[in-house]
């Protein structure tokens, strides 16, 4: 059984529901160890004054906010557990809001989140229901590891699913951001019908076991591949930039190409 890795309470209104918070995710990247080239020498990270050259206990080091002009201003940790809501161990839900209207770019980390003991399952159940049939998230915040997080609690599948949100601030606006933007001009014609042709043409339902990592996978086999002593094959070189002048014929292609495979 996985491991809860926060527990405490839902609380909307009057009612408060004890639950428990599960990792939705789980990391399936190949992690490597750091060596010195031509030998077995690990490379290992120390903690070091960079005035006397010596590593520091981790007991021993605090932290400092750069304020202006190369002034710091230090901190203990005992500080900053002293000011955080962290003591709080409640999900407190403020407002609930049609799901649709959450911009994807808000969406951080998803956890799921049980009933802390089975006597609270009908409460939760209630809830959970409640969520699915009026298609609302409850907008909530929670203190995690010395960290205050906003949060979206909806209905999945017959669990809770609680949603770690990026506060508005921290979300960049793309015009200030990226550079070389289309203008508002909308696009018409040829290549925008052919376009809509294609997207029509490749479209069909989200069906996410259809999609894996494939780069692991490749790591995975360059990593046997070499402890076999087998022959290391590259991958192909990613395709040219479309020219303005063959974006029409591409389109063309690209429709006739998805129609093939589709019939």
């Amino acid at each position: 059984m996985a491991r809860a890795i926060w527990s405490g309470s839902i609380s909307f209104g009057l009612v408060s529901i004890p639950v428990a918070m599960y990792s939705a995710t789980e990391d399936h990247t190949v992690h490597f160890h750091q060596f010195q080239r031509g030998t077995a020498d690990r490379i290992r990270y120390q903690r070091i004054n960079e005035r006397t050259g010596k590593e520091v206990d981790y007991a021993d080091i605090v932290k400092g906010a750069e304020v202006g002009g190369g002034d710091y201003v230090i901190v203990e940790p005992d500080e900053l557990d002293a000011i955080a809501p962290g003591r709080s161990r409640t999900i407190d839900i403020t407002r609930f809001v049609d799901l649709d209207e959450i911009d994807a770019v808000y969406f951080q980390k998803t956890y799921w989140l049980a009933p802390a003991s089975e006597e609270y399952t009908r409460p939760y159940a209630l809830l959970r229901e409640a969520l699915a049939r009026t298609n609302r998230a409850g907008i909530a915040t929670l203190v995690m590891r010395g960290k205050e997080y906003l949060a979206a609690i909806r209905a999945d599948e017959g669990v809770l699913a609680l949603h770690t949100l990026f506060f508005a601030d921290e979300i960049r606006n793309p015009a200030d951001a990226l550079d070389n933007l289309p203008g508002q001009a909308p696009a018409s014609g040829k290549e925008l019908d052919m376009a809509k042709t294609l997207i029509e043409s490749m479209s069909g339902p989200w069906q996410p076991q259809d999609y894996h990592d494939t780069y692991t996978e490749r790591v995975e086999r360059l990593i046997d591949d070499k402890r076999r002593g087998g022959e290391i094959v590259a991958e192909a070189e990613p395709p040219a930039p479309t020219e303005m002048s063959d974006l029409l014929e591409a389109l063309q292609r690209s429709v006739a190409s998805a129609q093939r495979k589709a019939s």
